[in-house]
């Protein structure tokens, strides 16, 4: 487990340090040599990346152990209900589709508490990640958790058009918290999680979410 990583101070994610600190660089150097209008492009490329990066503060709003999380900030694309097993949980499920655009803060989170039972990383391509394909077809990241009484989720980090990085910061066996850090994925992306059948989902497709705040079902 990444420590430094999950229990991040600073209001940017460590992920985004070394490109603010290059794009500052740049944009200094532009000021300083007197390039008015290519310093004023830069100076914006500079607050778009810190505020892509940006980590803020989220606490969960819900103290029922059974909650589920969004672990991304983004739009619900699809609630589907899937009864066949051939799914990242392995039986009947209701799948729920995350999209983040280039606006919403990257940064995931731990749906609910448990333990951290498997991470499947699968390469793929890079279709948008707003499309049904990218969900099979796309670089993955899955990751399989069971929870104290013994219930089974699975989220999945999905890249998309743009991004190319997929950062996990937990390992198999760590012990983790709702609302918890877990990782990030560059420039735009998918999320999905895998709950049981039977499962209560609280959102709706287009709605609006926040990572480690907004509650997406029940187990």
């Amino acid at each position: 487990m990444d420590d430094s990583r999950i229990n991040n101070k600073l209001p940017v994610a460590k992920e985004g340090i070394p490109f603010i600190v290059i794009s500052g660089g740049v944009t200094f150097l532009f000021v300083c040599t007197g390039s008015f209008l290519i310093s004023i492009l830069a100076g914006i490329v500079l607050l778009f990346i810190i505020f892509f990066f940006r980590d803020p503060k989220r606490s969960p709003t819900s103290d029922s152990s059974d909650a589920v999380l969004t672990p991304a900030d983004g739009t619900i694309l699809e609630v589907l209900h899937l009864k066949e097993s051939n799914n990242p949980l392995g039986q009947p499920s209701i799948k729920i589709s995350i999209f983040m655009s280039v606006f919403n803060v990257h940064v995931n989170r731990i749906p609910i508490r448990g333990t951290i039972e498997k991470i499947t990383y699968h390469p793929g391509k890079f279709f948008s990640a707003n499309l049904d394909k990218a969900s099979k077809q796309n670089e993955k990241n899955e990751i399989a958790l069971q929870t104290p009484d013994a219930k089974k989720i699975v989220f999945v980090q999905i890249a998309g058009l743009i991004a190319r990085r997929i950062a996990c910061w937990v390992e198999k066996g760590d012990r983790v918290s709702a609302g918890q850090r877990f990782g990030l994925i560059r420039f735009g992306s998918r999320l999905e999680v895998y709950l049981p059948e039977g499962s209560k989902t609280t959102i709706q497709v287009r709605q609006k979410v926040k990572a480690g705040e907004t509650v997406i079902g029940y187990l």
